[in-house]
């Protein structure tokens, strides 16, 4: 992410996408719990970006993404609201890849239980590192109602990973 590896340049939607693609694809996979819909909605959003050219500052640019990447996702998540979930893709593949399968199956299955907006909680803090003030202005929500997803979250992980483990 830029704030580990310097700043963006204003006009390179290249190295935006290289530097910050692989980020918002795990932050979209996370949403949205589909492999592909996460795709498209990353490349949705730099499509748009490329098409429009609406000279984001290059300080802005890594929020911008983030931001567009969630409408995205929670656009494409309203579409789909009656449809089936399909196949289930592994959401935890590309951050938790080396640890014990079992364990991670398990913490996906406790995962795919939580709504959207709880998930997009989990991943902003526990993968991605963001504070829960950060994850508010990210997700336009107030620091409580964070707060209360974060604590809702982890209790249902608790729950369902003691349930599973007995």
């Amino acid at each position: 992410m830029s704030r580990r590896d310097g700043p963006l340049g204003p006009d390179d939607p290249a190295g935006w996408y290289g530097r910050l693609g692989p980020s918002l694809h795990r932050y979209a996979l996370m949403i949205l719990a589909n492999r592909q819909d996460a795709e498209d909605a990353v490349h949705q959003v730099f499509a748009r970006v490329l098409h429009a050219r609406n000279g984001v500052r290059a300080d802005a640019i890594e929020p911008y993404l983030r931001s567009a990447v969630r409408n995205e996702c929670f656009s494409m998540l309203r579409q789909r609201q009656r449809a089936p979930a399909g196949d289930a893709d592994a959401l935890l593949e590309s951050v938790a890849s080396d640890g014990d399968p079992v364990e991670r199956l398990l913490l996906e299955a406790a995962l795919r239980e939580l709504p959207p907006d709880q998930r997009e909680v989990v991943h902003l803090k526990a993968f991605e590192g963001l504070t829960l003030q950060e994850i508010a202005d990210v997700t336009s929500e107030s620091i409580n109602t964070v707060a209360s997803r974060w604590r809702y979250a982890m209790e249902k992980l608790r729950a369902a990973l003691v349930t599973r483990q007995s």
